[in-house]
């Protein structure tokens, strides 16, 4: 009779898993048959055994084929861990090349073209892929994004700032514009120069009339004119009561417009800042709703719903399907946000007001964008304009 099997819970047996546990010797690896053995006697047995001597006539019929195949499968899974982990900033080669090993099954380095990893960041930077510059603590790089869809988002938020820096300017020579209106409006009006009487011709006759008739009807014309001199002076004092009243009143608008246009400046001012600070790669929340899209996880879970329970390294998520039950672990590009009825309850996900609760107002369907009205936090109460889908998404009631 053979030996048997140590049982499951036997200390042999939990010995045995911790030892295939983990990253083994790289040495004892056999990249072909993708099996890691233990030791040396393990892996001398390997070398003789009848499946890896297939593999090698595999191997012997086309090797660049599988060279270019490993070489490619490493790159691939090493930029995609640089562009996840790290996006474009600047961070050491060999700590995330230590972070991809440590993945039990990816490729390793010597079943490709490059012997090194100094080889491998020359190889990057000589192609574009990344920027890689040498200091005394070792090669560094930096992911080179050029993915379209992030170019055209760049672009339109270039766009988007040289349209607010326009309006800006126009809306600051409109208040300038009223600004000098009203200082020429509250202008005092010019006062009328009193010069001395003289008479044009000397050799003129004055002539005098004593008819009593012809006296009271000069008494009556200068009565006349008093009279009209008067109204003219009250009409003109209350035209001019008029203008300064207008002129304050312009005055004291263009002052309120201009402490709200600073206000509004100093808020969006606060608002960018938020945005750059709360703005991240990764999106994934534990209680939000989402939808499965991504075909690879079965027929039966794609486009149904799930509710995210637990999220790991910020971009893996263990999701619970609403229908069946079932218990997945998924990337945050296998799912995406689920956008509730209007009134209803969503999280902000991504963006300046990142983790509160807010109210779904409205939506624009042709911008892909809608305004929520946030619930909690230091600003509650406030309306919010143009969120993107992406940015906001259905939490489980």
């Amino acid at each position: 009779m053979g030996k048997e099997k140590p049982g499951f819970l036997t200390p042999k047996a939990i010995a045995n898993r911790i030892k295939a546990k983990g990253l083994q010797k790289l040495r004892w690896y056999c990249q072909m048959c993708q099996k890691q053995c233990r030791d040396e006697n393990g892996f001398k047995c390997h070398l003789t055994s009848e499946s890896h001597q297939r593999q090698l006539l595999l191997f012997a019929e086309n090797p660049d084929q599988h060279i270019d195949e490993f070489s490619q499968e490493f790159e691939t899974e090493y930029l995609e861990l640089l562009r996840r982990r790290f996006g474009t900033k600047r961070v050491n080669a060999n700590l995330v090349y230590q972070e991809y090993i440590a993945f039990r099954e990816h490729v390793h380095m010597n079943s490709t073209q490059w012997e090194t990893l100094t080889e491998f960041v020359k190889y990057l930077g000589k192609e574009g892929k990344c920027v890689v510059d040498y200091t005394e603590k070792g090669w560094f790089v930096a992911y080179v994004d050029r993915d379209p869809e992030t170019i055209r988002r760049q672009e339109a938020l270039k766009a988007k700032e040289k349209m607010e820096v326009t309006d800006e300017e126009r809306t600051m020579k409109f208040i300038g514009k009223q600004i000098e209106r009203a200082k020429d409006t509250q202008q005092a009006p010019t006062e009328a120069e009193f010069t001395e009487l003289k008479r044009e011709d000397d050799g003129e006759k004055i002539t005098l009339s004593l008819g009593l008739a012809k006296k009271e009807k000069p008494q009556l014309k200068s009565a006349q004119d008093g009279v009209s001199t008067n109204a003219l002076a009250a009409s003109f004092t209350s035209e001019m009561k008029k203008v300064t009243d207008k002129s304050k009143l312009g005055s004291s608008k263009i002052e309120k417009r201009k402490a709200t246009s600073a206000l509004d400046e100093i808020m969006e001012a606060e608002e960018k800042k938020k945005e750059r600070q709360n703005r991240k790669d990764y999106w994934l929340a534990p209680g939000i709703i989402v939808k499965v899209i991504h075909k690879k996880l079965g027929e039966k879970y794609y486009k149904k719903k799930a509710v995210v329970r637990e999220v790991k390294d910020l971009y893996t998520g263990i999701i619970k399907m609403l229908e069946s039950g079932d218990k997945l672990k998924v990337d945050q590009t296998h799912v995406e946000t689920v956008i509730p009825n209007i009134g209803k309850t969503v999280l902000v996900v991504n963006g300046a007001y990142r983790g509160e609760e807010a109210t779904l107002d409205s939506l624009n369907e042709k911008q892909f964008s809608c305004s929520i009205t946030i619930k909690t936090g230091l600003l509650t109460g406030r309306v919010v304009d143009n969120v993107q889908y992406e940015d906001i998404c259905k939490i489980q009631s």
